[in-house]
């Protein structure tokens, strides 16, 4: 399966998931395979699963050029609570 956005191109896969991200600037591809913090989670969304983990991670790390560099991109990371519809 694919989804197309605005510069993102997601491919689901049975092996794993790529997430291509593109615009006249960047152009890089993210990896998402199985691993030890991602079993819990369905191959359909196993993507979200390993992006939301990774980001919570990277954040409780406290690490101020973790922080920094997550500035200088404009990138921020909020973890949200869980509720019934999370698995949907």
């Amino acid at each position: 399966m694919t989804s197309q956005v605005h510069g993102f191109n997601l491919r689901l896969g049975q092996g794993g998931d790529r997430l291509e991200m593109r615009c006249e600037h960047q152009n890089g591809v993210l990896y998402m395979v199985p691993a030890d913090r991602s079993w819990v989670c369905t191959d359909e969304h196993r993507h979200a699963h390993v992006l939301a983990g990774f980001f919570k991670e990277l954040a409780s790390l406290e690490d101020p050029r973790v922080r920094q560099a997550m500035n200088r991109w404009g990138l921020y990371y909020r973890e949200r609570p869980l509720d019934e519809s999370a698995g949907q």
